[in-house]
């Protein structure tokens, strides 16, 4: 049987499965191949320049055939990068960390439909309200930039409830199948990956960022607010590298006293400088040292136990979805 929720009518979907966007990851070739298995990814407009959102966008739709997503992080001002993905077609958005009830009211008038990254019941009920399509409900466990204020599967039922018939899609501490089911029962109609889906073969993060997420534990992981360059106040989950190390050891000074602030690491593609403390994560064809750069997990890693395709990603978590839903079928009629 198939799976069919709201999630997968609305994306036309043949899983519910979401790749969250993954900085300078989610590339077009990435994009591509959640496309072509029946998923769907989203790309994070906040990592191209201003002039390039428009050509980027335009070649990730042509190779996916127009099926991603654009997310807008509205800590900065994304009106331009907003109109720019609009008129090279994108007609899918999600949104967080801001006012976003400017920005659902473009896009819905637009045609476009919108996901919106939560944190808290309140949130989750004013949705409706301004007509948001899908609520995203992340818990605090998730990897990268924070706002969920429980774990996921406490906060999840809660934001079902306030949602007022939005319907829910669970980020945060899902990475396979186990865990769709889970999220299912508790009443969401899909889930939102990132960890899992940055150590898959066809992600742009660096291969050494993903070798780290295979290797690492739960205990590796910290939440911290030190990756703040352009994104101050923001708590994120890493794993512990050099520059969180050197910043422990210095005994965890404040902004403008941590060691090595200030110095270059790399350079972005477009030749701007990339400093120690920025918030963009490693990608594939950085210069310098890339493990100094945030390496953004969520508590997944024990489940994460290497680098796989994205076809291979998403087929386990099908597979492994029905298996436990067929034995949970076997348990009810005492099978």
């Amino acid at each position: 049987m198939p799976f069919e929720t709201a999630l997968t009518k609305a994306l036309d979907l043949r899983v519910p499965v979401l790749a969250a966007p993954l900085g300078r990851g989610s590339s077009a070739e990435f994009l591509g191949a959640m496309a072509n298995c029946g998923s769907f990814g989203f790309t994070a407009l906040m990592h191209m320049p201003e002039e390039t959102v428009g050509d980027e966008l335009a070649r990730m739709s042509r190779v996916t055939n127009g099926r991603f997503g654009a997310n807008l992080t509205l800590v900065v001002d994304q009106r331009k990068r907003l109109a720019a993905a609009l008129d090279a077609g994108v007609r899918v958005f999600s949104v967080w960390q801001g006012d976003v009830e400017p920005y659902v009211r473009v896009i819905k008038d637009a045609g476009g439909l919108v996901f919106w990254t939560v944190g808290d019941p309140g949130d989750a009920a004013h949705a409706k309200d301004i007509g948001v399509d899908f609520i995203v409900s992340q818990g605090r466990e998730a990897g990268g930039h924070l706002v969920g204020s429980a774990p996921t599967m406490s906060l999840l039922p809660s934001i079902v409830d306030a949602a007022k018939g939005v319907p829910v899609v669970a980020a945060g501490g899902i990475a396979e199948g186990r865990g769709l089911v889970a999220a299912l029962a508790l009443g969401a109609c899909g889930v939102w990956m990132g960890s899992r889906f940055v150590a898959s073969g066809e992600s742009a993060n660096h291969r050494g960022y993903k070798e780290r997420i295979v290797a690492a534990r739960a205990t590796d992981l910290v939440e911290t607010e030190i990756f703040d360059a352009g994104w101050q106040e923001s708590p994120h989950r890493v794993i512990r590298n050099s520059t969180y190390a050197r910043w422990e050891e210095a005994g965890c000074p404040p902004a403008g006293q941590r060691p090595g602030e200030g110095e270059r690491i790399s350079r972005f593609p477009n030749g701007k400088p990339l400093y120690r403390y920025d918030v963009a994560a490693a990608w594939d064809a950085m210069e310098g040292e890339w493990e100094v750069s945030p390496l953004y997990a969520d508590a997944t890693v024990e489940l994460i136990h290497d680098v796989k395709s994205v076809a291979e990603i998403v087929e386990e978590i099908e597979v492994t979805a029905r298996t436990v839903l067929a034995g949970l079928a076997d348990w009810r009629t005492g099978r």
